[in-house]
């Protein structure tokens, strides 16, 4: 697996390396002993699959309160998203800032996502999957979330979202606590 850093501390990207023949390719996914080596929690407890089915959906930006903070590794396993995370750690040197990445099933990417981060994501084709190991389970009385047009953070959308949640639309702006 390859490995690359986002501009916000702690979350990477990876690439599976492709071993690939006349039938098609294998490629590992996951290795605890190798995540560790990148400073990753491999401490998996939840799986979940998301399908959308038109394109510009937007989902997010969601995250859970402590002590039920997820750390989240996704991939785009059909379609095209636009994934966007937002370090919420006070004492992160990137706090408050964004970093944004193009998952597809043709670029196979990863995106490792730190606890004390938002996420969100804006389907860029018909019929995209998400799908998700994660290290939290969800806890409904944690769950929070922050409007994907907030001022206070000013993300750069590839495209217009149509559709999305009544929730995720109407998030009160971010306030620190």
């Amino acid at each position: 697996m390859k490995y690359g850093k986002s501009a916000l501390k702690d979350a990477l990207w990876m690439q599976p390396e492709l071993l690939e023949d006349e039938r098609g390719f294998f490629a590992q996914t996951f290795c605890k002993n190798e995540f560790f080596s990148q400073g990753i929690e491999p401490d998996i407890r939840q799986c979940n699959i998301s399908y959308n089915k038109k394109a510009r959906t937007l989902r997010g930006m969601h995250f859970q309160k402590e002590p039920y903070q997820q750390a989240k590794y996704l991939t785009c396993t059909n379609g095209i998203i636009q994934d966007v995370i937002i370090d919420l750690r006070k004492d992160s040197p990137t706090y408050m800032k964004w970093d944004s990445f193009i998952l597809s099933r043709e670029n196979r990417q990863w995106l490792y996502i730190p606890k004390g981060f938002a996420h969100g994501y804006l389907t860029l084709t018909d019929d995209a999957d998400i799908f998700y190991q994660i290290s939290q389970f969800y806890v409904k009385d944690s769950e929070s979330g922050i409007r994907w047009d907030d001022p206070a953070f000013d993300i750069f959308w590839l495209k217009e979202p149509l559709i999305m949640s009544e929730k995720d639309s109407n998030y009160p702006d971010f306030k620190e606590e």
